[in-house]
């Protein structure tokens, strides 16, 4: 990460905090399933193995949650959400933002320019608050989400569902295909740390958006080497 992070002094009792600000593949969704993986095959349970005791992992995933965007279907904004989230962890020493995924849903008609500016007012908001170490302002990596699954040879086996997937994410996994690259300029505006989960994570087609247990795995390995 750019910057560094604070090292735990011998006399130091306090476990430092990271928060894990996301979407449904923080919270866990299992592809296809509906259901949660459990905790500790979930990215921020395999993160929470790898940082070990001298860190607190906070999971701050929620289905459905954008960055900027009003969600007509539910309370979903995470610039809204960010604020109650660090309050109530703090104090903060890390936060690791993985948002952008819900934006591409048709209803807000977003390119990955524009989620990536979302996700960079995320950040903003992050680095303007007092919820670090004696009031400071919390690390930031940002990450890139991977790009969808293009779930080739779903419309043979359920083309209902495929159907109704085609209609809520429409050009979402072409837009997807930009993230790594908008996000890192995001990030390297901001002078924050960054990681293209695409480099670690590849989307499940079983549902197109979601991760599998090894995906997990490996991107709480890769966060954690980024953290730790």
């Amino acid at each position: 990460m750019r910057g560094s992070i604070p090292t735990m002094d011998a006399s130091q009792s306090e476990a430092r905090t990271v928060v894990c600000f996301g979407d449904s593949n923080t919270w866990g969704y299992r592809p296809g399933a509906g259901t949660r993986w459990p905790a500790d095959v979930r990215w921020t349970g395999v993160l929470a193995h790898e940082l070990g005791a001298t860190w607190r992992v906070v999971e701050a995933g929620l289905n459905g949650r954008t960055t900027v965007f009003e969600d007509p279907l539910g309370d979903k904004c995470g610039k809204r959400h960010l604020g109650p989230v660090l309050e109530s962890a703090a104090p903060v020493d890390v936060v690791i933002v993985l948002l952008g995924v819900n934006d591409l849903k048709t209803r807000f008609g977003a390119s990955a320019y524009e989620i990536a500016e979302g996700a960079g007012v995320i950040v903003d908001a992050i680095r303007a608050g007092a919820f670090g170490p004696h009031g400071s302002a919390p690390q930031v990596l940002l990450v890139a989400p991977p790009p969808l699954a293009t779930l080739s040879g779903w419309e043979e086996r359920d083309a209902e569902a495929f159907a109704g997937f085609a209609t809520m994410w429409r050009d979402a996994e072409r837009t997807s295909r930009d993230f790594g690259r908008q996000f890192a300029r995001v990030a390297g505006v901001r002078d924050v740390g960054f990681l293209d989960a695409a480099e670690h994570v590849t989307t499940s087609d079983v549902d197109g958006v979601h991760w599998d247990a090894e995906a997990h795995e490996a991107f709480g390995r890769a966060v954690a080497a980024r953290v730790g």
